[in-house]
């Protein structure tokens, strides 16, 4: 299964490059609140994470799939088998669509209201990794190393305060109801991993 990731990587990858030369798919794939509520357009849900504004934000988002999602694929197998890679393909398009429910609902009136990229479903693998692995470092930035529980910790409080400050024009809901349907889905899937993640944490060496 290792390879789900990547086939997702090289998916993503050629529609957002294709866009960045034909400005009318961005147009007929981004998500945008209005024609999805009132005209049914329901696909939007999903094609939005096929395109991206630019190349830094394209490459970001692919770079953190490619990082965490051969972990998240490994844990999956390890905890479902046989039905790791239905799971996994659950837990990336259920995430796709489910992160973008806030932003649907709050901006359903706002024809002007367009949103495109895959971070609410990179969000959910990252957290994904960081339920199986929560000591796991991360390197903020690249650089500096933190544990995975805390970078967490401080992703969730930074995309919440910067949701309800709106400074900018990301989609930081997504981000943050991404990032807890990665961390909860695992838990959906077999309660009993809770507690794995419970003792985890008071015992910084250990896996899944």
């Amino acid at each position: 299964m290792a390879s789900i990731s990547i086939m997702l990587i090289i998916i993503i990858s050629m529609t957002s490059i294709m866009a960045f030369s034909n400005k009318e798919v961005i147009r007929q794939f981004q998500f945008n609140a209005f024609k999805i509520y009132h005209k049914k357009q329901y696909y939007r849900l999903f094609t939005h994470a096929l395109v991206h504004a630019n190349w830094e934000h394209l490459v970001v988002n692919m770079i953190v799939l490619w990082s965490f999602g051969a972990v998240v694929e490994h844990c999956f197998e390890m905890n479902f088998g046989g039905n790791a890679t239905y799971y996994y393909l659950g837990l990336f398009v259920g995430s796709v669509i489910f992160s973008s429910a806030w932003s649907l609902l709050k901006e359903r009136n706002n024809v002007y209201y367009n949103a495109v990229g895959a971070s609410g479903a990179v969000s959910a693998v990252l957290f994904a990794a960081i339920f199986f692995n929560p000591w796991e470092p991360i390197y903020f930035f690249g650089v500096l190393p933190m544990p995975g529980i805390i970078f967490g910790v401080l992703y969730l409080y930074y995309s919440f305060y910067m949701s309800r400050k709106k400074l900018d024009n990301i989609g930081h809901d997504a981000h943050f109801l991404g990032a807890v349907i990665g961390f909860c889905t695992p838990i959906l899937m077999r309660p009993s991993l809770f507690w794995d993640f419970v003792s985890l944490l008071f015992s910084p060496s250990g896996h899944f």
